[in-house]
């Protein structure tokens, strides 16, 4: 991982938050590559739930709800971790993840195993962060911020089933941040305080659950491999009857073999019936469907694909990086990322900062902009600039030069191949435009072949 932690940095993409003050655990801030990977990331998930699909409509639901909507749901009772201190090191461990878990004064031994480890009895941890509204502090103004965006979902089913003319099966999806108060390292972005979420409930009739069930899981595999992670990479696996959760008949995870190795991606759970009505029972309003036709009054049950922005982020940048020898023996980095995720498509760069060089190049940002995500570059030298843009993953380098001058051409590089070819600026942006939407795999997956 940690090549990948130093790229992220070096070229703005993550890095640690409040770093001035020392930094805050489980806590990082998006740079401007990291926030425009981010974005893409997002609009590819929304481009197939909404885009693609006509059974899908959006949400955005308020981060803080009512507080009874945690009692309903079951988290205030239940979203707990088992915690056990270390009364010698002062840290915190998880108790069902002890016999994973590094010493903190000796990491070469697990938690417990030094003779100096003092360590106490499991007590449970609550993860939702609890805040309060107005301006006294009372028993009566204690909110919490939300551990996940599914719960607003289900209290606004009602709401969406009215305004959107849908009828089961539909999904209702949101992207949205959550918050939980996590007390474990995180290996990066994959574990942290505050985190987004792309979530969505498909609401079913009872009887079709279970075919829903395997359509997600399909779908939600296959979004993945579709925007270049490499299918032995990923892997499908469903719970044991022991990790599923009160609520679930059948969950699947999406999982990535990252470099710390297999970790969830994905949740694809068959939540069934039980958010409606502990919801239903808890505020006294009917959450359910009458379907006119067959004159049936049922409360639909709900299969959910659950996905985290940052680690779907983590598992493309971890899937993409790669340290290449080239033939002269120089090494280069570089990000081998889907083109619908690059955060920069095409740079233009002028191979030297006179004789009208920059004045052409800037005429062909200004014909790209608008079409694409383009930047300019005239910084150091034009191999330097080629290595800034690889590590960024920008799939397409336009270099302006002397010949461009006499006859309007420039060379266009390609970052998987190194390929260059000579291209009239008079058509460029059509080119350039049909390349990045045409089917793309990475060039780790014939290799892997």
């Amino acid at each position: 991982m940690d090549p990948v932690v130093a790229l992220c940095k070096r070229r703005g993409f993550v890095f640690p938050a409040s770093e001035i003050y020392g930094g805050i655990a489980n806590t990082y801030d998006y740079g401007h590559y990291g926030v425009l990977l981010k974005r893409n990331v997002v609009d590819a998930w929304w481009r197939a739930m909404l885009e693609e699909r006509d059974d899908v409509v959006a949400l955005d639901s308020a981060i803080i709800q009512h507080p009874r909507t945690w009692e309903a749901s079951g988290h205030l009772a239940g979203f707990t971790d088992p915690l056990i201190d270390c009364r010698t090191c002062k840290r915190r461990f998880r108790a069902d993840h002890l016999a994973e878990s590094a010493c903190g004064t000796r990491p070469s031994k697990r938690a417990g195993e030094d003779p100096a480890c003092e360590l106490t009895e499991a007590r449970e941890f609550n993860l939702m962060f609890e805040t309060s509204i107005g301006p006294v502090k009372d028993a009566g103004s204690t909110v919490f911020l939300r551990p996940e965006t599914a719960q607003g979902i289900f209290l606004n089913f009602k709401n969406v089933l009215q305004f959107a003319r849908r009828k089961p099966p539909f999904g209702i999806a949101q992207v949205g941040k959550s918050f939980r108060n996590e007390i474990t390292p995180g290996n990066f972005i994959f574990r942290t305080l505050e985190f987004e979420q792309m979530e969505m409930e498909f609401f079913v009739p009872p009887a079709e659950a279970g075919e829903w069930y395997e359509h997600w899981m399909r779908e939600r595999f296959d979004w993945y491999t579709r925007y270049g992670i490499r299918p032995g990479k990923l892997r499908l696996r469903p719970h044991e009857p022991d990790e599923l959760s009160h609520y679930s008949s059948a969950t699947a995870d999406v999982e990535y073999e990252f470099p710390i190795g297999w970790s969830e991606l994905e949740g694809i759970a068959n939540r069934g019936d039980f958010d409606l009505t502990q919801h239903a029972n808890a505020s006294g309003e009917k959450l359910e469907y009458f379907d006119q036709q067959t004159k049936e009054r049922y409360v639909p049950h709900v299969i959910e694909p659950a996905a985290g922005v940052g680690r779907s982020v983590l598992a493309f940048l971890c899937d993409a990086y790669e340290e290449e020898t080239l033939e002269q023996g120089e090494t280069r980095t570089v990000l081998r990322l889907h083109p619908a995720l690059a955060p920069v498509k095409v740079a233009v760069l002028p191979l030297v900062k006179k004789d009208g060089q920059p004045e052409v190049a800037r005429e062909i940002v200004a014909a790209l902009r608008g079409r694409m995500s383009v930047e300019y570059d005239e910084g150091g030298s034009i191999g330097k600039r080629y290595r800034r843009q690889d590590e960024i993953g920008t799939p397409y380098g336009v270099t302006v030069d002397h010949q461009t001058l006499e006859d309007r051409t420039v060379t266009v590089r390609d970052r998987d191949s190194l390929a260059q070819e000579r291209l009239p600026i008079d058509g460029l942006a059509e080119v350039l435009d049909a390349r990045l939407r045409a089917d793309w795999t990475s060039p780790k997956c014939a290799r892997a072949s």
